[in-house]
Protein backbone atom coordinates (compact mmCIF):
# COMPACT_ATOMS: atom_id res chain seq x y z
CA UNK A 1 0.00 0.00 0.00
CA UNK A 2 2.81 2.37 0.87
CA UNK A 3 4.46 1.62 -2.46
CA UNK A 4 1.23 2.38 -4.31
CA UNK A 5 0.78 5.66 -2.43
CA UNK A 6 4.41 6.60 -3.08
CA UNK A 7 4.02 5.84 -6.77
CA UNK A 8 0.84 7.91 -7.02
CA UNK A 9 2.42 10.86 -5.19
CA UNK A 10 5.56 10.63 -7.32
CA UNK A 11 3.54 10.52 -10.53
CA UNK A 12 1.46 13.48 -9.36
CA UNK A 13 4.59 15.51 -8.63
CA UNK A 14 6.04 14.73 -12.06
CA UNK A 15 2.75 15.66 -13.72
CA UNK A 16 2.60 18.91 -11.78
CA UNK A 17 6.21 19.70 -12.68
CA UNK A 18 5.57 19.05 -16.36
CA UNK A 19 2.42 21.16 -16.30
CA UNK A 20 4.28 23.95 -14.55
CA UNK A 21 7.11 23.65 -17.06
CA UNK A 22 4.62 24.37 -19.86
CA UNK A 23 3.66 27.69 -18.26
CA UNK A 24 5.78 30.73 -17.51
CA UNK A 25 5.96 32.26 -14.04
CA UNK A 26 3.28 34.70 -15.18
CA UNK A 27 1.04 31.87 -16.32
CA UNK A 28 1.67 32.31 -20.05
CA UNK A 29 1.67 29.05 -22.09
CA UNK A 30 5.11 28.03 -23.34
CA UNK A 31 3.84 26.09 -26.35
CA UNK A 32 1.74 27.51 -29.20
CA UNK A 33 -1.99 26.94 -29.01
CA UNK A 34 -4.72 26.25 -31.52
CA UNK A 35 -5.33 29.20 -33.90
CA UNK A 36 -1.99 30.85 -33.06
CA UNK A 37 -0.01 32.51 -35.86
CA UNK A 38 3.77 32.67 -36.14
CA UNK A 39 6.49 34.54 -38.00
CA UNK A 40 9.76 32.76 -38.70
CA UNK A 41 13.11 33.95 -39.94
CA UNK A 42 16.61 32.67 -40.51
CA UNK A 43 18.61 32.77 -37.27
CA UNK A 44 22.05 32.35 -38.83
CA UNK A 45 22.64 36.11 -39.37
CA UNK A 46 21.76 36.71 -35.69
CA UNK A 47 24.09 33.97 -34.50
CA UNK A 48 26.76 35.20 -36.89
CA UNK A 49 26.39 38.75 -35.58
CA UNK A 50 26.95 37.74 -31.94
CA UNK A 51 29.76 35.42 -32.97
CA UNK A 52 31.47 38.22 -34.86
CA UNK A 53 30.79 40.60 -31.98
CA UNK A 54 32.64 38.26 -29.63
CA UNK A 55 35.51 37.57 -32.02
CA UNK A 56 35.78 41.00 -33.62
CA UNK A 57 35.27 39.57 -37.10
CA UNK A 58 33.34 41.27 -39.87
CA UNK A 59 29.97 39.90 -40.95
CA UNK A 60 29.73 38.33 -44.37
CA UNK A 61 26.81 37.77 -46.70
CA UNK A 62 25.32 34.31 -46.87
CA UNK A 63 23.27 32.63 -49.54
CA UNK A 64 19.74 31.40 -48.85
CA UNK A 65 18.77 27.93 -47.62
CA UNK A 66 15.88 25.63 -48.26
CA UNK A 67 13.87 26.65 -45.19
CA UNK A 68 14.19 30.37 -45.69
CA UNK A 69 15.73 31.72 -48.86
CA UNK A 70 17.01 35.26 -48.98
CA UNK A 71 14.20 37.79 -48.32
CA UNK A 72 11.44 35.18 -47.97
CA UNK A 73 8.78 35.67 -45.27
CA UNK A 74 7.61 32.48 -43.53
CA UNK A 75 4.37 32.27 -41.56
CA UNK A 76 2.49 29.46 -39.80
CA UNK A 77 -1.05 28.90 -38.58
CA UNK A 78 -1.64 26.35 -35.81
CA UNK A 79 -4.62 24.21 -36.81
CA UNK A 80 -4.24 22.35 -33.53
CA UNK A 81 -1.50 21.56 -31.02
CA UNK A 82 0.21 19.10 -33.39
CA UNK A 83 -0.61 20.47 -36.86
CA UNK A 84 0.40 23.69 -38.57
CA UNK A 85 -0.10 25.16 -42.03
CA UNK A 86 2.79 27.24 -43.25
CA UNK A 87 3.28 29.66 -46.11
CA UNK A 88 6.23 31.43 -47.75
CA UNK A 89 6.16 34.56 -49.86
CA UNK A 90 8.62 36.89 -51.53
CA UNK A 91 7.60 39.74 -53.82
CA UNK A 92 10.68 41.64 -54.84
CA UNK A 93 11.54 44.27 -57.43
CA UNK A 94 14.94 45.92 -57.79
CA UNK A 95 16.65 48.51 -59.94
CA UNK A 96 20.10 50.06 -60.04
CA UNK A 97 22.05 52.53 -62.14
CA UNK A 98 25.77 52.89 -62.74
CA UNK A 99 27.50 55.80 -64.51
CA UNK A 100 30.95 55.92 -66.05
CA UNK A 101 32.84 58.93 -67.39
CA UNK A 102 34.56 58.54 -70.76
CA UNK A 103 36.30 60.95 -73.09
CA UNK A 104 34.06 63.08 -75.29
CA UNK A 105 35.08 62.18 -78.84
CA UNK A 106 34.08 65.64 -80.08
CA UNK A 107 36.00 67.57 -77.41
CA UNK A 108 38.69 70.02 -78.54
CA UNK A 109 39.86 71.09 -75.10
CA UNK A 110 42.93 70.00 -73.16
CA UNK A 111 42.36 67.93 -71.16
CA UNK A 112 39.35 66.66 -73.15
CA UNK A 113 35.88 66.88 -71.66
CA UNK A 114 33.99 63.82 -70.49
CA UNK A 115 30.58 62.39 -71.29
CA UNK A 116 28.62 59.78 -69.36
CA UNK A 117 27.73 56.22 -70.21
CA UNK A 118 24.98 54.72 -68.06
CA UNK A 119 23.98 51.15 -67.31
CA UNK A 120 20.55 50.52 -65.71
CA UNK A 121 19.49 47.13 -64.36
CA UNK A 122 16.12 45.97 -63.10
CA UNK A 123 14.72 42.65 -61.95
CA UNK A 124 11.79 40.83 -60.41
CA UNK A 125 11.74 37.96 -57.91
CA UNK A 126 8.46 36.38 -56.83
CA UNK A 127 8.20 33.21 -54.75
CA UNK A 128 5.08 31.67 -53.22
CA UNK A 129 4.81 28.40 -51.33
CA UNK A 130 2.69 26.49 -48.85
CA UNK A 131 2.69 23.26 -46.90
CA UNK A 132 1.69 21.32 -43.81
CA UNK A 133 3.75 20.55 -40.72
CA UNK A 134 3.15 17.83 -38.10
CA UNK A 135 4.61 17.91 -34.58
CA UNK A 136 5.61 14.98 -32.39
CA UNK A 137 6.86 14.77 -28.82
CA UNK A 138 6.03 16.34 -25.48
CA UNK A 139 7.49 19.17 -23.49
CA UNK A 140 9.54 22.07 -24.80
CA UNK A 141 11.40 20.02 -27.40
CA UNK A 142 9.29 19.10 -30.43
CA UNK A 143 10.18 17.09 -33.48
CA UNK A 144 8.30 17.73 -36.69
CA UNK A 145 8.00 16.67 -40.31
CA UNK A 146 5.99 17.74 -43.33
CA UNK A 147 5.86 18.68 -46.98
CA UNK A 148 5.47 21.85 -49.02
CA UNK A 149 5.26 23.03 -52.63
CA UNK A 150 6.22 26.31 -54.21
CA UNK A 151 6.48 28.29 -57.43
CA UNK A 152 8.80 31.13 -58.41
CA UNK A 153 9.18 33.67 -61.19
CA UNK A 154 12.38 35.64 -61.94
CA UNK A 155 13.40 38.06 -64.66
CA UNK A 156 15.96 40.81 -65.26
CA UNK A 157 16.84 43.44 -67.84
CA UNK A 158 19.83 45.71 -68.42
CA UNK A 159 19.84 48.81 -70.63
CA UNK A 160 22.80 50.91 -71.78
CA UNK A 161 22.94 54.54 -72.89
CA UNK A 162 26.04 56.21 -74.30
CA UNK A 163 27.40 59.73 -74.19
CA UNK A 164 29.18 59.50 -77.54
CA UNK A 165 27.11 59.21 -80.70
CA UNK A 166 27.93 56.89 -83.58
CA UNK A 167 28.55 58.91 -86.73
CA UNK A 168 30.80 59.27 -89.77
CA UNK A 169 33.65 60.66 -87.67
CA UNK A 170 33.32 57.98 -85.00
CA UNK A 171 31.71 54.87 -86.51
CA UNK A 172 33.41 52.30 -84.28
CA UNK A 173 31.34 51.55 -81.16
CA UNK A 174 34.24 49.83 -79.41
CA UNK A 175 36.20 53.09 -79.50
CA UNK A 176 33.32 55.18 -78.21
CA UNK A 177 31.99 53.28 -75.20
CA UNK A 178 32.77 51.99 -71.76
CA UNK A 179 33.05 48.31 -71.03
CA UNK A 180 31.19 48.21 -67.70
CA UNK A 181 31.85 44.55 -66.92
CA UNK A 182 34.92 42.83 -68.42
CA UNK A 183 33.40 39.40 -67.73
CA UNK A 184 30.28 40.33 -69.73
CA UNK A 185 31.26 43.07 -72.20
CA UNK A 186 28.54 45.26 -73.62
CA UNK A 187 30.55 45.84 -76.78
CA UNK A 188 30.14 43.30 -79.60
CA UNK A 189 32.50 43.98 -82.50
CA UNK A 190 31.66 47.39 -83.97
CA UNK A 191 28.16 47.32 -82.45
CA UNK A 192 27.21 48.24 -78.90
CA UNK A 193 24.47 46.67 -76.82
CA UNK A 194 21.58 48.93 -75.82
CA UNK A 195 19.41 46.33 -74.09
CA UNK A 196 19.96 42.84 -72.71
CA UNK A 197 16.72 41.21 -71.56
CA UNK A 198 16.86 37.70 -70.20
CA UNK A 199 14.00 35.27 -70.59
CA UNK A 200 11.72 34.89 -67.58
CA UNK A 201 12.51 31.89 -65.37
CA UNK A 202 9.61 29.89 -63.95
CA UNK A 203 10.25 27.31 -61.25
CA UNK A 204 8.14 24.76 -59.43
CA UNK A 205 9.26 22.57 -56.55
CA UNK A 206 8.11 19.96 -54.05
CA UNK A 207 9.99 19.43 -50.80
CA UNK A 208 9.79 17.18 -47.76
CA UNK A 209 11.35 18.30 -44.49
CA UNK A 210 12.14 17.18 -40.97
CA UNK A 211 13.33 19.22 -38.00
CA UNK A 212 13.33 20.01 -34.30
CA UNK A 213 11.97 23.05 -32.46
CA UNK A 214 12.79 24.02 -28.87
CA UNK A 215 10.60 26.51 -27.00
CA UNK A 216 13.02 28.46 -24.80
CA UNK A 217 10.45 31.08 -23.75
CA UNK A 218 6.67 31.56 -23.95
CA UNK A 219 5.74 31.05 -27.62
CA UNK A 220 9.31 31.65 -28.79
CA UNK A 221 11.39 28.88 -30.29
CA UNK A 222 14.66 28.09 -31.99
CA UNK A 223 15.07 25.13 -34.28
CA UNK A 224 16.85 23.38 -37.10
CA UNK A 225 15.42 21.94 -40.30
CA UNK A 226 16.64 19.73 -43.13
CA UNK A 227 14.86 19.03 -46.38
CA UNK A 228 14.97 17.05 -49.59
CA UNK A 229 13.02 17.75 -52.74
CA UNK A 230 12.70 18.20 -56.46
CA UNK A 231 12.91 21.42 -58.48
CA UNK A 232 12.13 22.20 -62.11
CA UNK A 233 13.15 25.51 -63.73
CA UNK A 234 12.47 26.69 -67.26
CA UNK A 235 13.82 29.88 -68.81
CA UNK A 236 12.25 31.38 -71.92
CA UNK A 237 13.98 33.09 -74.81
CA UNK A 238 15.72 36.38 -74.14
CA UNK A 239 16.61 39.27 -76.38
CA UNK A 240 19.71 41.38 -77.02
CA UNK A 241 19.43 44.67 -78.92
CA UNK A 242 22.53 46.40 -80.33
CA UNK A 243 23.17 49.48 -82.42
CA UNK A 244 25.83 50.08 -85.08
CA UNK A 245 26.80 52.80 -87.55
CA UNK A 246 25.63 52.19 -91.12
CA UNK A 247 28.15 53.67 -93.55
CA UNK A 248 25.75 53.28 -96.46
CA UNK A 249 22.99 55.45 -95.02
CA UNK A 250 25.16 57.46 -92.65
CA UNK A 251 22.82 56.60 -89.80
CA UNK A 252 22.62 54.19 -86.88
CA UNK A 253 20.84 50.87 -87.24
CA UNK A 254 19.42 48.75 -84.44
CA UNK A 255 19.40 44.94 -84.49
CA UNK A 256 17.76 42.48 -82.11
CA UNK A 257 18.93 38.91 -81.58
CA UNK A 258 17.14 36.24 -79.57
CA UNK A 259 18.98 34.25 -76.93
CA UNK A 260 18.12 30.61 -76.32
CA UNK A 261 16.13 29.46 -73.31
CA UNK A 262 17.04 26.63 -70.95
CA UNK A 263 15.63 24.21 -68.43
CA UNK A 264 16.93 22.33 -65.42
CA UNK A 265 15.72 19.58 -63.11
CA UNK A 266 17.19 18.53 -59.81
CA UNK A 267 16.59 16.22 -56.85
CA UNK A 268 18.75 17.05 -53.86
CA UNK A 269 19.00 18.11 -50.22
CA UNK A 270 18.66 21.75 -49.18
CA UNK A 271 21.30 24.26 -50.16
CA UNK A 272 23.90 24.60 -47.37
CA UNK A 273 22.51 21.44 -45.73
CA UNK A 274 19.70 22.98 -43.68
CA UNK A 275 18.62 25.99 -41.66
CA UNK A 276 18.63 27.37 -38.14
CA UNK A 277 15.58 29.52 -37.44
CA UNK A 278 13.67 31.54 -34.86
CA UNK A 279 9.86 31.48 -34.53
CA UNK A 280 7.54 33.86 -32.69
CA UNK A 281 3.91 32.86 -32.03
CA UNK A 282 1.01 35.22 -31.37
Amino acid sequence: MKKVLFTMVFASLIGAANAQDMMSKRGVPILPEEKDWSIGFDAKPVLQYFGNLASGATATNRAGVGFLDSMVIVGKYMKDANTAYRAKVRIGFNSSSQDAFITDQTSTTTPPANVTDTRKSSGMNISIGGGIQKYRGKGRLKGYYGAEAGISLHSNKTTYSYGNALNTDHPDASANSTNFDPSNPNIVGTARVTENKSGSTFGVGLRGFIGVEYFFAPKMSVGAEYGWGIMLNTTGEGNITAEAFDATTGGVTSTSVKTAGSSSFGIDVDNQNGAIFLNFYF
